[in-house]
Parts: structure tokens; sequence; C-alpha cells
């Protein structure tokens, strides 16, 4: 994962979804280590506050990309960029909560989750492991989810998808320098959960921080491997869904979706009570 082509030498990393949450923690990380940034969001006010604070703290450069991945106009702009600029790191990090059901989700809701958490990531992953395998070195870090081993909504479809796709290109570059992991963390403390109304009410154990995440990933990554599961408690349960069948994930999956709906219908007749 380390290069040598950003600002006096520096390796430069491209990060997707970085003004806030897990992404603006990778670069964060990614500076206190030296690398040059690529920051790139939808929104240039908290690009811009995120990139200051991290040029003025490290000493690094940071540049500022504002695209939307729901577009193919903003997946083009990146894909582009990684042809003329030389990435060392691209992390995979935009994404968005859905908490409808794969029924109730409306088909531009169904279109954006499929842009920005599939292809955005299969596109950019595929045209930055073309160029770092012609360079020899390089790492991709695509951020999907635990719930990708589940069966409920289009959240976990996609984020499987996103695996399986990570998964694959890690196939075919296992003989070349470069690296291609996926992250899957379970809940963790950012504003991500906070918008899909996801209270952190449950055990205190299935929380975790930011921080954490991103450091473990990092080490997993650099070590090559394939899927990073951050945390011992969280690694236990992927042991364990990688052990029963398919047919016992459906049926948790759907028990897990009925208590989310009744959850959410208890949200909303308190809601309406206090109006």
């Amino acid at each position: 994962m380390a290069g040598s082509s950003g600002s006096q030498g520096r390796p430069r990393a491209l990060i997707t979804g970085a003004s806030a949450g897990l992404g603006r923690e990778y670069a964060r990380q990614l500076a206190a280590d030296g690398y040059d940034l690529v920051l790139a969001a939808r929104g240039r006010d908290a690009l811009d506050e995120c990139a200051r604070e991290l040029e003025a703290g490290f000493g690094i450069t940071a540049d500022v990309r504002v695209v939307d991945l729901a577009t193919q106009e903003g997946i083009d702009d990146l894909a582009d960029l990684i042809d003329r600029v030389r990435i060392d790191v691209l992390v995979n990090n935009a994404g968005f909560g859905l908490k409808t059901s794969m029924r109730g989700t409306d088909d531009e809701r169904l279109i954006a989750s499929d842009m920005v958490m599939l292809r955005a990531v299969t596109i950019l992953s595929v045209r930055a492991a073309r160029r770092m395998e012609e360079r020899g070195r390089g790492g991709i870090l695509t951020v999907s989810s635990l719930a990708a081993l589940g069966a409920y909504g289009v959240y976990s479809s996609v984020k499987s998808a996103a695996l399986l796709a990570t998964e694959a290109l890690a196939v075919e570059l296992a003989d070349t320098p470069v690296t291609v992991t996926a992250v899957l963390p379970g809940f963790v403390k950012t504003e991500f959960h906070d918008r899909m109304r996801v209270r952190r009410a449950g055990p205190s154990w299935a929380w975790l921080d930011a921080e954490d995440v991103v450091a473990e990933s990092l080490r997993d990554a650099r070590s090559g491997a394939v899927v990073s599961v951050p945390s011992l408690r969280y690694k236990a349960v992927y042991a364990l869904a990688q052990c029963v069948p398919r047919s016992l994930v459906r049926d948790l999956s759907g028990g897990f979706g009925m208590a989310r709906r009744k959850a959410q219908a208890r949200s909303g007749g308190r809601r309406a009570a206090g109006s």
C-alpha cells in the first residue's frame, strides 16, 4: 500500500465519501501516515473543511473533488482522475443507508444505491487495479458491511454484491503486488446510523469506534487480507455466518426485518403522539 507519487514523493490516496464518518477517519489516518489525499464527496463545504484541517494538522496536500456517484458523470470523473493521477490507495467508502424493504424502496433510490455502492465501487476498483498493476504496487479497500452476510433489504443486497466483486478482483490480482480488501464493519459510532435513526440503545459491545475500525482495516490491508472484519466480537459473528446454512440466514434475516419494522412502527407512533 505504499507509493511515491504525491507532493515531495509522498504516496497518494483517493477516498470516496470522505467528508464524514468512516471516510473522514480514513482520510485522517492516511494523512497521519504521510499520504497526500484526494477527498471525494457531494458536499463542498464539508470537504473543504476536512481538507484544511488535514493539511494544517499533518502537512500533506488534500485535493477536493465534488462528485455525485449516483450519476455516471460522477463515476466517470473519478475514473478519469485515476487514469491521469497516480493513486496508490483507493478507499471505496461512499454509501448511504436504506431503512425500507426492497418492495418499499422507490426506483430512484434503488438505482442510486446500485450506482453508489456497486457500480462506482466496481468501475473505480477495476480502473485503479489496472493502473496499480502496471506500476507494480497499490491497495484497494472497499467498505462493505456485515449486513452483506444477511438477506434483508436493498442495503444488504448491494453490499453483498460489492463484497463478491471485491473478492473476485482480489482473486484476479492474487499473484500481483496489488492488494484488494473488503472491510466488513458492524455497528460503528458515526452519523451514518444516526441518519438511519438506528439508536445506540443495544448492547454497548455492539458499537465500535470509527478510529479502531479504520486502524484495523488498514493493518489488514497492508498484510494482504482479502476480508477485514474489525474487532474480535464481529470476527466471531463472521465466522459463525460462514458455518450456518443459507436457509437459516434467510430465517434470521426475516426475523430481523420483522423486528425492525415493529421498532420503526413504535418509533413512528411515539413521534405522532408527541406532535
